[in-house]
């Protein structure tokens, strides 16, 4: 078990890194569409089509911003030990799930075994954030026990 957090850790950088490099392209495909359409274009087609691509320019630039912050909150928990209650790193192991406490990248499959990638903001990770081993809660009418944290 002990070795599950470094490759959970490496599968959310790697997550995270092709999300940055499928921003980065969708945004350098924005600005590209944008100057073929500035040599292209002429008149109102031309400023609607303008406008729609700094649209996307932007959006593709908040959520680079976005991912860009997340990496930087998954690089801050590389190296978390284990602790008696749950905090940002932790590998919670519980009788509903298993859970790493660490980015929202959805379920990560590792060894046959499912894992929720989920950042402490996310409502199961506010839940879990304090919890120690043996604790049992109810979280949307499921109940959990939480047999480790690792």
């Amino acid at each position: 078990m002990s070795n599950l957090k470094p490759k959970l850790y490496q599968l959310c950088l790697t997550f995270i890194q092709n999300r940055i490099e499928n921003i980065e392209y969708s945004l350098q495909q924005a600005r590209q569409a944008s100057n073929d359409d500035t040599k292209s274009s002429a008149g109102d087609k031309y400023e609607t089509t303008r406008e729609m691509m700094q649209q996307e320019m932007d959006r593709n630039s908040k959520l680079l911003y976005e991912a860009g912050q997340q990496k930087i909150a998954l690089q801050q928990i590389e190296n978390v030990d284990a602790a008696k209650e749950v905090k940002n790193g932790s590998l919670v192991i519980t009788s509903g799930g298993n859970f790493y406490i660490s980015i929202s990248a959805g379920e990560l499959k590792l060894d046959g075994q499912s894992f929720f990638a989920v950042s402490q903001a996310a409502p199961i990770g506010k839940f879990l954030i304090g919890k120690k081993v043996g604790e049992e809660m109810i979280f949307n009418g499921k109940k959990y026990l939480i047999s480790e944290i690792l």
